[in-house]
């Protein structure tokens, strides 16, 4: 694994041609959902509808928190899960 970055780059910047992006099984297959996807030592979120828009941009420990943080259901009334 990669050293952490101590600062992220403009996701304009980044080469995304070899980037393996995942969707959650739960999106039904209408494009309603998010894909992730991981280029080094950085997580990717980026818009399914919108694949050529630049992705969001994350530290490994950033999306680690909010993985652990939606397991823990810490989010789950901001999308009306509670």
């Amino acid at each position: 694994m990669s050293k952490q970055r101590s600062q992220k780059p403009d996701p304009s910047e980044l080469d995304l041609s070899d980037v393996e992006w995942k969707v959650s099984s739960y999106s039904g297959g209408g494009g309603d959902c998010v894909r992730v996807g991981r280029k080094d030592d950085l997580i990717l979120v980026g818009d399914t509808k919108n694949p050529d828009r630049p992705p969001m941009v994350y530290t490994l420990s950033e999306a680690q928190a909010w993985v652990l943080g939606a397991r823990d259901g810490e989010f789950d009334e901001m999308i009306g899960l509670a």
